[in-house]
């Protein structure tokens, strides 16, 4: 196994947007990129040059077992087969290896067929969103991780190397894990893409919606690190005016079904885990929400 000192040679299987940053990241620290794997030649190319080492081929390749860490940043329902295919290739060669998957909601089970050749398996999940434009900062990021010792030893590793936090987790609590990851990323942004259209139908240009929702967001976010979630709680279903609830709901009406049942869940939600008595705050909800 690589010294815990001396940086290693790195596999990426999967060069889009999260094994690409990861790429730059770890060659900025010295690690060199061995094989860089896409379906296509083109953008595996394209991704050599923008992590500014290793060497492009299109579709799985021998050359990937030249590498001592692995890591699978295919999408997830890909990872299976192509540990298989992998595990073909190499057979016992994959002894001593450690291979890592960067899948949120699946753990190191996906790769079976690479563990039952010797490897190493585990999976690092960065807690992070990839554009693709640009490679975020990682230093601070949370990176969830799981699998045999050695796995999460070379995984820990990485994650410190890269300034980010590693937190172990059970497996089979990946999708749960995932699942809070997709609430405030993922569903976040479909909320104010949302409130950004209903301010359009009222005559705000997207960039003006824009200028009023982000500021709002942001401040909220900063009070929720600041103070807490109950303190930082505002609304009329934090005041327990549900007149003005009932208001909203009336003019949502005017916009697809799926505003006002968001609207609908969001506050039943919001009571339910920032209410002080949140049974009594779903009853009051139930009344005037109906079966929104």
């Amino acid at each position: 196994m690589l010294s815990h000192r001396m940086p290693g040679t790195i596999a990426i299987v999967g060069a889009g947007r999260v094994g690409r940053a990861l790429g730059v990241r770890l060659h900025e620290l010295g690690w060199r990129v061995g094989a860089v794997v896409t379906r296509s030649g083109g953008t595996a190319r394209a991704a050599v040059r923008a992590i500014g080492d290793g060497r492009a081929h299109a579709g799985l390749t021998y050359q990937i077992l030249g590498a001592d860490v692995v890591l699978i940043s295919t999408p997830d329902g890909a990872i299976e087969s192509v540990a298989a295919k992998l595990a073909r290739m190499g057979g016992k060669e994959w002894r001593g290896k450690v291979v890592l998957h960067t899948s949120g909601a699946l753990d190191s089970r996906a790769l079976g067929p690479l563990e039952r050749c010797g490897a190493a398996v585990g999976s690092l999940h960065p807690l992070q969103t990839f554009s693709g434009h640009g490679v975020p900062q990682l230093e601070g990021v949370v990176f969830a991780m799981e699998g045999s010792r050695t796995a999460t030893r070379m995984a820990r590793r990485v994650a410190r190397e890269l300034g980010a936090v590693p937190v172990m987790l059970d497996g089979r609590s990946k999708p749960a894990y995932h699942a809070a990851g997709a609430l405030v990323a993922g569903h976040v942004l479909g909320v104010v893409e949302a409130a950004t259209r209903i301010l359009m139908t009222l005559g705000f240009t997207r960039r003006q919606a824009a200028r009023a929702l982000v500021p709002l967001t942001r401040q909220t976010l900063q009070n929720f690190e600041r103070l807490g979630p109950r303190a930082s709680w505002t609304g009329p279903v934090s005041r327990g005016d549900y007149a003005t609830v009932a208001r909203h709901v009336a003019a949502l009406k005017r916009f697809p079904g799926e505003y006002r049942a968001a609207y609908g869940a969001l506050s039943r939600l919001g009571a339910a885990v920032l209410a002080r008595n949140p049974r009594a705050a779903l009853r009051r909800l139930a009344r005037v929400l109906g079966k929104s």
